[in-house]
């Protein structure tokens, strides 16, 4: 039997926390590290403890999440850890900032306890959760603060298929749908995207839609 995820719990809200602690600690697979109630508690927590992955919220005093994820997993940090950042909706803007900081990606607070645990599964696969109906509204909503430099065929090594498929990532579409969508199956869905991300040197599928609407992909 594998060793049980690790999970580090990050949110100022003693009752909020104390749920997600016992939620996360029922489940045999996943096991809490520890837990706390700032960010900067959570970045020294995670520094030492080296938890699998950070549930971490946005909101948080003496440091927020945002820049605690900026921390664990931001550009350049030598050893990143993974982060699920938690949020209400009314924090979409900041959900959005946090993604550019590192996190490998988010869920409402509201989420019912078995997506919250599925979130959890996933960030600490390596692969990047995001909720296709969230996405859609969060980056749409905040797409034009990118400032998108528009790029030409010549200037990115993505086929026009790549491109195709790049843009539906970044409008939310799920593998599933983007199959659907390009008639083609899942399987090669995957193969497109592991090799967008390789091509463009992307860690997942959060930074694949930054990068999509950043440089005018997607509008």
């Amino acid at each position: 039997m594998s060793a049980p995820v690790r999970v580090l719990v990050c949110d100022d809200q003693e009752l909020i926390r104390t749920g997600l602690v016992t939620i996360i600690g029922a489940q045999p697979d996943l096991a809490v590290a520890g837990e706390c109630g700032d960010g900067r508690t959570a970045v020294e927590l995670a520094e030492r403890l080296r938890p699998d992955v950070v549930v971490m919220d946005v909101r948080m005093p003496v440091l927020d999440g945002i820049e605690a994820t900026r921390l664990l997993a931001g550009a350049g940090v030598d050893n990143p850890v993974k982060v699920l950042v938690v949020t209400t909706f009314n924090l979409d803007e900041y959900v959005y900032e946090a993604l550019r900081a590192g996190a490998s990606g988010f869920l409402l607070k509201d989420a019912p306890p078995a997506r919250l645990l599925h979130g959890i599964r996933t960030v600490a696969t390596g692969a990047a959760l995001l909720d296709p109906d969230v996405t859609r509204q969060l980056v749409g909503r905040f797409a034009a603060r990118i400032r998108p430099s528009r790029l030409s065929a010549d200037d990115t090594p993505l086929t026009p298929r790549e491109r195709e498929v790049l843009g539906l990532i970044a409008n939310g579409l799920s593998n599933g749908e983007i199959a659907a969508s390009l008639f083609i199956s899942q399987e090669t869905v995957k193969t497109f995207v592991s090799r967008i991300l390789a091509k463009l040197g992307l860690r997942d599928r959060v930074q694949a839609v930054v990068y999509a609407y950043r440089h005018g992909l997607v509008t």
